[in-house]
């Protein structure tokens, strides 16, 4: 499946919005994927996810973790693909852990699946937390959207189903054309 032809289905499911948004990450932009919306048609969810779930189906993956609650959805779907535990973190008063009694065992071969990524923070806070409380082996790090455009580091290997290298902007820096539209906060963060 190409680039393409993912973002053909983002945007016949309305997913792939268009006017003035704050990102989760704070940032601002005129694009916004929702992935929640293609997400609920279980035809693209297996699909996307069966795409990741290929790339690291002989890498031994036992554990499939996700940032709360983008992530959930997609991660929970490659983790049944790979025959993987699936568990989520999430926010308590803003700092990303676990919870619910999920455990990462010192065993364990991680993939660490996003919706979308944007600077790449919660994914680095998962990072951050397996590296320090555990002796898993952390495995790759996978996105349905990566809108840096490759550009983000994780020192892990990134696997995204679309690069795109969509323009953001600080709270300082949006233009006058921009700032004239409505702004919309989607996303899960408050």
């Amino acid at each position: 499946m190409t680039q393409e032809e993912i973002l053909e289905i983002f945007k016949k499911t309305g997913a792939l919005l268009e006017g003035h948004f704050i990102l989760t990450s704070g940032y601002h932009s005129q694009h916004y994927f929702q992935c929640a919306k293609v997400l609920q048609f279980p035809e693209y969810n297996e699909k996307f996810s069966s795409l990741i779930a290929d790339k690291f189906k002989d890498r031994k993956i036992t554990l499939v973790i996700s940032p709360a609650i983008g992530g959930i959805v997609f991660g929970t779907e490659v983790g049944r693909q790979l025959n993987a535990r699936t568990i989520f973190t999430e926010r308590e008063n803003n700092v990303m852990t676990l919870r619910r009694g999920f455990e990462i065992f010192d065993t364990d071969r991680v993939l660490i699946c996003e919706d979308v990524i944007t600077t790449g923070g919660s994914v680095k806070e998962i990072i951050d937390i397996i590296k320090h409380k555990t002796k898993a082996e952390i495995v790759g790090a996978a996105c349905i959207v990566d809108r840096s455009g490759g550009k983000i580091n994780f020192d892990e290997e990134l696997h995204s189903l679309a690069k795109l290298d969509l323009i953001k902007y600080k709270e300082t820096e949006i233009p006058d054309w921009l700032q004239k539209i409505p702004v919309t906060k989607p996303g899960s963060r408050k």
